[in-house]
């Protein structure tokens, strides 16, 4: 029979024990639990008032497994979004609309799922920190996240622009395609099919496909036009979408207005790269500056030394 002392330390052992395998048993059964969430996209209830709203976050938790997986939490930061940044809202809007990004995404939600995905790197960030440098590390942990939300963020207008300039460099020869099929004999609507089959996946066909099928759903062609210059937000493609518009409005042949359109789109790029290349000089400058400085040290440096270690020694 074993002493009290050692029975009371043997039954506290295996309580321990017994609580740790509860803990785990119950982490396993909830890490399970948000598997089996993330993987099901089942629909949430919806009533008339609602109907779109959940639509649209139905769509999302289908295409997003992050969203679905912390739809709580994304909707929680997306509150709190709306408040601070309440300002940026319209324009993080656009960059989303332009970066090619699911259209069900809104400003709010989209800037929770960057600072979640910030806030889950954070425990790494720590982890690392601390070992570096201490206690010290906690604050450069934060720093580094917030850092790392920024980082996000301004990846999000980065990706922006760059697929608006894949579009400038491609709208001139879809506005020529449409040229030729319409002069050719087809319809607008015909020729923009083709023009959107021809161009694919590509940004501009995308984009020019989206109005494709908001005409076909039964809107305007000028409502069509408007939402596409509205969703790009871009001075080159507001001054062609707008002169389009104006040019159907006033009855001229759009045939020649997409002509007229993508001559003025090649003499824009073609100023555009000569600018450029009057900059490079400029550009230039430092760097020649800084690589002369390094021949010269190079080529005078053991002379210098030499002179000095003769005198030294003599």
């Amino acid at each position: 029979m074993l002493p009290v002392p050692l029975a009371a330390d043997f039954f506290a052992e295996q309580g321990l024990a017994l609580a740790g395998s509860l803990l785990v048993g119950a982490a396993l059964a909830i890490l399970a639990w948000l598997i089996q969430r993330a993987l099901s996209s089942d629909d949430l209830e919806q009533d008339l008032e609602w109907r779109y709203d959940v639509n649209r976050i139905n769509e999302l938790r289908r295409s997003e497994p992050l969203y679905r997986f912390f739809f709580p939490l994304v909707q929680l930061l997306a509150r709190f979004n709306r408040g601070l940044f309440a300002d940026s809202l319209p324009e993080i809007q656009r960059e989303i609309q332009a970066a090619g990004l699911s259209r069900f995404w809104t400003a709010p939600e989209y800037l929770g799922k960057l600072e979640l995905i910030a806030v889950l790197l954070l425990p790494g960030l720590l982890y690392a920190c601390v070992e570096l440098m201490g206690p010290a590390g906690t604050i450069m942990a934060i720093s580094l996240t917030l850092l790392m939300a920024w980082l996000l963020r301004m990846r999000l207008a980065s990706r922006a622009r760059r697929r608006l300039v894949l579009i400038k460099r491609r709208m001139p020869f879809l506005l020529d395609l449409l040229t030729l099929l319409m002069e050719a004999g087809s319809t607008f609507l015909q020729a923009l099919q083709k023009a959107v089959e021809q161009f694919g996946e590509h940004p501009v066909g995308v984009e020019f496909g989206r109005m494709l099928s908001e005409i076909q759903m039964g809107k305007g062609r000028t409502p069509a036009l408007e939402a596409m210059r509205d969703r790009l937000h871009d001075d080159e493609i507001t001054s062609i979408i707008g002169s389009i518009i104006q040019g159907e409005q006033l009855g001229t042949p759009l045939a020649k207005i997409f002509r007229t359109q993508a001559d003025v789109l090649r003499i824009k790029r073609t100023q555009r790269a000569e600018t450029i290349a009057n900059e490079a000089g400029v550009q230039m400058l430092l760097p020649t500056v800084l690589v002369m400085a390094s021949t010269v040290l190079v080529i005078l440096g053991p002379f210098v030394l030499g002179f000095m270690y003769a005198d030294f020694l003599g």
